[in-house]
């Protein structure tokens, strides 16, 4: 099912939060590129270091799927179909929900750095769900999607600790196994994991009832 924007308020709301997400993950990048040359380490690694980021992924699906709605036009898109965004849905709002309760207080950005820190973890997230609610069509999700939306995050998780053991670096403190072990970052995952079965299943309850009015 494809939903090309027709309303102009809603198609520029689109446009712009298209823009802005690929902004923040523009200026991002830029500033990590600016600390690995400071430190005259690898970019390449810099950017490895970019997309490790379950953030950063997500946020980079948020702006694929804004600008393919922003478009518009008749063709069929994948990422247009409404069991795929609305699992990015679920994704952005474990972001937002994850940074809120877990990492907020484990740093301090200033400057630019906060700003779109704000972005990707406060901002986006919201715009995105708005997205959702106003253009993506209901009554089309079901209880199965669920698990196919699970995949995103086990299939990130199992990547973390693969590159971390190569590396001894992880992206997030609750997934550090070096400093926690691993049955205790297996836990955390696990209960983040039912933290995002929990969004998801929200997200279906709505679209049925949205789809039944």
């Amino acid at each position: 099912m494809y939903y090309p924007v027709q309303s102009r308020p809603v198609r520029a709301f689109v446009v712009v939060a298209a823009f802005t997400a690929w902004l923040a993950l523009a200026v991002q990048l830029l500033l990590i590129l600016q600390g690995r040359l400071a430190d005259q380490a690898s970019l390449m690694g810099g950017v490895l270091h970019f997309f490790g980021y379950f953030t950063i992924l997500t946020n980079t699906l948020v702006a694929i799927v804004l600008t393919v709605a922003a478009r518009g036009g008749e063709a069929v898109s994948f990422w247009l179909r409404p069991w795929v965004s609305s699992g990015v849905t679920a994704s952005i709002i474990l972001v937002g929900v994850s940074y809120s309760l877990l990492l907020r207080n484990a740093w301090h950005p200033e400057g630019v750095q906060w700003v779109v820190n704000e972005l990707l973890h406060d901002i986006l997230p919201p715009v995105f769900v708005a997205f959702w609610w106003w253009c993506v069509p209901k009554g089309a999700l079901r209880a199965r999607h669920v698990l196919a939306w699970m995949v995103y995050p086990i299939v990130y998780f199992g990547y973390c600790l693969l590159r971390g053991s190569e590396i001894g670096v992880y992206p997030y403190p609750f997934i550090d196994v070096g400093h926690l072990g691993y049955a205790r970052v297996m836990v955390n995952a696990l209960v983040i994991l039912l933290g995002f079965v929990m969004i998801s299943l929200g997200l279906v309850a709505v679209d049925r009832w949205q789809g039944r009015r």
